[in-house]
Order: structure tokens, then C-alpha cells, then sequence
């Protein structure tokens, strides 16, 4: 059985912290922060690239199977606002992800080493574009993800 990504996050959580606390120490906060997001982008993007084959490039599928791991063990509460043949759109009322950051202390951690990486996997799903303009971990009421298939240039 597959450890739920909830759970893994906690995991990685138990190293990444103290290991970003020293890089912001020693580098500053803005320098460590983009090298933290240039090392992980390259590997939510294989992420994005390998669950998209999984799905074969099916668009509703791929972001429908998506979001259904990122809630496995509970993670998230989410509500499909708007599912056309090019749109995904879904509201995250309810984060753990957040709420264990929270607890740690470390919701800007959070921010940075899990909602960060939600941009760099989207740019794995072939032609799909992700917009999303607030987060829970950042003290919103709810995150607001708006994926856009891209029309085929002429």
C-alpha cells in the first residue's frame, strides 16, 4: 500500500525544516528560499510529467487523479467548482498539509516546500496552465486552483 503523500510530507518535513532554518541562516532568507525551489521544481516537474503519461494525457483524468492523491489519508477537503473539456477548477476548503506547518510553527516552510511545488508539477501536465491566487497555508479561507488546458498554437 502506497504511503499517502500527507504522510510523506510529515516525513520529509523532519529533515527539510532544519535543513532550510540553516540554508536561510547562512544564506539568507530570499537566496535559500530560490535555491530550496530551483533543487525541487526539476522533481514535482518529473512528478507532473510521469502522473500525465499515467493518465494518458487525459486532461480530466490526470487533474482528477491528481488531486485525489494529494487527499489521500485526508489531506484535503476540495470541491470541483467548474470541469469542462479545457478547465479544472477546485476549491481546497480544508488543508492538513497546512495544518501541520501550522503546528510546527512553519506555515512560510510550508509554503515554500509544498504549495510552491504545485506550479512546478503543473508545468509537467503537458499544456496545462495553473493559476491560483491565495492558500490556506498562507491564512486564506481556501486555496483556489484554476487549471486551463492550452489551445494548440496555429
Amino acid at each position: 500500500m502506497a504511503v499517502p503523500l500527507i504522510e510523506q510530507v510529515k516525513i520529509q518535513a523532519q529533515v527539510l525544516v532544519p535543513l532550510v532554518r540553516a540554508l536561510q541562516s547562512e544564506l539568507g532568507e530570499e537566496r535559500a528560499n530560490a535555491l530550496v525551489r530551483k533543487a525541487i521544481g526539476p522533481l514535482y516537474r518529473q512528478y507532473g510529467e510521469a502522473w500525465w503519461a499515467q493518465g494518458a494525457g487525459n486532461f480530466d483524468r490526470v487533474l482528477s487523479t491528481s488531486f485525489q492523491r494529494f487527499a489521500s489519508g485526508e489531506a484535503l477537503d476540495y470541491q470541483v467548482v467548474k470541469r469542462t473539456p479545457d478547465t479544472f477548477d477546485v476549491n481546497v476548503t480544508g488543508c492538513r498539509y497546512a495544518k501541520f506547518y501550522q503546528e510546527l510553527g512553519e506555515p512560510e516552510l510550508g509554503f515554500l516546500l509544498t504549495c510552491s511545488a504545485d506550479f512546478s508539477l503543473a508545468e509537467g501536465f503537458a499544456g496545462v496552465e495553473l493559476t491560483r491566487t491565495q492558500t490556506i497555508m498562507q491564512g486564506a479561507a481556501h486555496c483556489d486552483f484554476r487549471f486551463k488546458l492550452k489551445q494548440a498554437q496555429p
